[in-house]
């Protein structure tokens, strides 16, 4: 059963008029979903997702967030980064919902679950915003199950157009998390070179696939079949996470791939028969780009479902 799980917090952070991260991203996939008879659960804070976000962010940069909301600042480190008077509860609410989602898919009381979250997570730094983000919610997540379930190995696929450097950087000294991406390169921001394969004891435990403007479903799927399922396999996981970045889309504003609807409902069927062999099922997935909007209901939908009937208007 797919269950999604959000925050109504996550609507309130606003952003400047034409901004491409905006609240009717996640409304519109929301509204698809609820429609198609998907279970939407709201979420609760939860104590201990605090004490991960403090070990995933620098203490100093979680206080400077919250201080430059709190002054009224108009960004936080670049104007890739806008803030508005509800910013801050809107970060914690899209930690809370992947906390749940991640807890939910730990004790298997959900399956294939889905954080439809905004502020998006993956380019946040340990200590610095960017690219849309201030928290990192999949970063978060994996911190969440190794300190409070008992896990040993949790694995990151970030499938967004753009490389999530924050989630790599975060990890790439850990061998506990295995981080894989499939990114278009060169691209913003600028990381993901196949030589960046981790550092120290997480030197082997990083995976990135830079694949050229242009790339189509039969290329990006190969890429999955070939290199990301494999390594997945090697590391074998006990929790699978997918950064699910929408901006794959074949008509995405902000991105240069070519992949449909059809490869997009492909990738969501791989990576749920991929887990079933890997980490008997348990994957859950966290919204990080995708900027079409028209499109993402049915981008979400098709993802999750493998349905690509698209929604009649």
């Amino acid at each position: 059963m797919t269950c999604v799980f959000t925050s109504a917090r996550c609507l309130e952070h606003r952003a400047p008029a034409g901004y491409p991260e905006r609240p009717e991203r996640l409304d519109g996939i929301l509204v698809a979903l609820q429609n198609r008879g998907i279970e939407i659960v709201e979420a609760t804070a939860d104590s201990r997702s605090e004490v991960s976000v403090e070990a995933v962010h620098d203490p100093e940069y979680v206080g400077r967030f919250e201080r430059a909301v709190e002054r009224g600042d108009g960004l936080l480190d670049s104007a890739d980064n806008p803030l508005s008077p509800n910013s801050w509860k809107a970060a914690w609410g899209a930690v809370h919902a992947t906390v749940m989602a991640a807890r939910a898919t730990a004790t298997g009381e959900a399956e294939n679950a889905f954080s439809a979250v905004r502020p998006p997570g993956h380019h946040a730094e340990r200590g610095v915003a960017m690219g849309f983000c201030f928290l990192n919610n999949a970063a978060v997540a994996a911190d969440y199950l190794l300190r409070h379930h008992g896990l040993e190995r949790v694995a990151i696929f970030d499938f967004d157009v753009h490389h999530g450097n924050g989630t790599q950087h975060i990890f790439e000294h850990r061998k506990d998390v295995f981080y894989a991406s499939t990114h278009q390169h060169p691209f913003y921001p600028g990381t993901g070179q196949r030589e960046e394969r981790g550092l120290g004891q997480g030197e082997g435990a990083t995976l990135n696939v830079p694949l050229p403007m242009g790339t189509g479903d039969e290329e990006f799927l190969t890429a999955v079949d070939n290199e990301i399922l494999p390594a997945l396999a090697k590391f074998q996981p006990e929790v699978l996470i997918a950064s699910a970045g929408f901006d794959i889309w074949q008509d995405d504003p902000l991105g240069g791939f070519q992949v449909s609807l059809n490869g997009i409902a492909e990738l969501g069927k791989r990576l749920r028969a991929g887990a079933q062999e890997i980490c008997d099922g348990r994957l859950f997935s966290v919204l990080e780009g995708g900027y079409d909007l028209p499109s993402l209901g049915d981008l979400a939908f098709s993802y999750l479902t493998g349905d690509t009937r698209v929604a009649s208007s």
